[in-house]
């Protein structure tokens, strides 16, 4: 048995070592080494750093991360916590480098080449810096400020408790620091305007006391309402998280509120067809290839993933984990799907080339959005 078990280990250690010596590491080939992924730990204030596949440590004292967003611009990190930080840090030496605070609340930002923006709830303004965190301008509206987005040299945000949509215009665009203007503002889009997204030239907003959605065309500066309808042409009610729609693949594709359905419409939002799924859908999220779809849920369908075939239309994929699912994120490198398992303090990975859990990377502690940093010297 000895000899047996030493002949074993002989001849997996010398397929281990050719295969590293032809450049292919059985182990490390299933690990992620060209991009570095932070992970929002929600209760712990703090992001969890995942490198080479593997827990390497976390960025402490990053305030209340509840809702806690991370983005990147060249080599920079920037974090807005839900208790109003704008935190710059070095996503590569792994240090925070500035923090301010611009109010008590707030969960949205935008970065560009020369600037910030941030719509905060409280105070009721929006703030625009300078990429050291330096304040530069605030423009004070009175309303809870959300869905702020850049298009060309004009910012856009939306005002919740005014029914506003507000454009401001950079007067200095293409130069190192901006001054931004009120350039035209929509009265009573709708009642309660919340997320937004940028489609081409159009701000698109939606409402959680609305039964449609808000477009404007940013070219023109003319707004228009679009009702969404399900099949049996029943508006489908709040549908205001953009964040959680996904368009690719000639298609739009927007969890319905509510309903057990992901609605599936053309980009010029003609109504194509619905989507069965297990539970109420909250995110969907497109692979780079913009062939599959993945779709988590709320309710008791939380620990629950599907994938849709965006050709097919049909479910195709099913996976089940240990906790609730808060996020996923696909990589733009490898075929994976990392899901953060917030119940199991785990981020799953799984391999969406042949679709199966390939590992669970432990020790992160209560995940929910996960951000990849593709910056990484060469």
């Amino acid at each position: 048995m000895f000899k047996q078990l030493l002949l074993s280990v002989t001849i997996a250690t010398f397929l281990f070592s050719s295969a590293s010596a032809s450049g292919v590491n059985p182990v490390l080939s299933t690990l992620n080494t060209d991009e570095k992924i932070f992970v929002v730990e929600r209760e712990n204030s703090s992001l969890a750093i995942i490198e080479k596949g593997l827990p390497k440590g976390r960025i402490e004292n990053m305030h209340n991360m509840n809702h806690g967003v991370v983005k990147f611009e060249g080599k920079d990190g920037y974090v807005i916590s839900r208790d109003g930080w704008v935190v710059k840090f070095d996503p590569e030496t792994e240090v925070k480098l500035k923090e301010i605070k611009t109010s008590d609340s707030a969960i949205g930002f935008t970065i560009t080449k020369n600037f910030l923006a941030v719509a905060n709830y409280a105070k009721k303004s929006v703030d625009i810096l300078d990429r050291d965190l330096n304040p530069l301008q605030s423009f004070e509206t009175g309303s809870k400020n959300v869905g702020i987005k850049v298009y060309k040299e004009y910012l856009i945000f939306s005002q919740m408790d005014n029914d506003k949509i507000t454009v401001l215009k950079d007067t200095n665009y293409g130069k190192a620091l901006p001054n931004f203007v009120i350039h035209k503002e929509f009265e009573d889009v709708g009642v309660m305007p919340f997320d937004a997204m940028i489609k081409d030239n159009n701000f698109i907003t939606g409402f959680f006391q609305s039964p449609f959605f808000g477009v404007v065309d940013l070219d023109t500066m003319q707004y228009k309402k679009i009702d969404i309808l399900l099949q049996d042409r029943k508006p489908v009610l709040k549908v205001p998280h953009f964040g959680f729609w996904s368009i690719g693949g000639g298609y739009v594709f927007i969890p319905a509120v509510g309903n057990n359905k992901v609605l599936v419409y053309t980009p010029d939002f003609e109504f194509v067809t619905n989507i069965e799924t297990e539970g109420l859908p909250v995110f969907t999220a497109l692979s780079p290839d913009k062939k599959y779809l993945a779709v988590t849920f709320s309710g008791k369908k939380f620990p629950v993933i599907q994938i849709i075939d965006t050709q097919t239309l049909k479910i195709i994929k099913r996976f089940e984990f240990n906790g609730k699912v808060l996020h996923v994120r696909w990589s733009n490198i490898k075929p994976n799907l990392y899901v953060s398992v917030n119940d199991a303090n785990t981020v799953a990975v799984i391999n969406t080339k042949e679709w199966y859990l390939s590992r669970e990377i432990f020790q992160i502690k209560k995940p929910s959005g996960i951000f990849i940093y593709e910056g990484l010297k060469k």
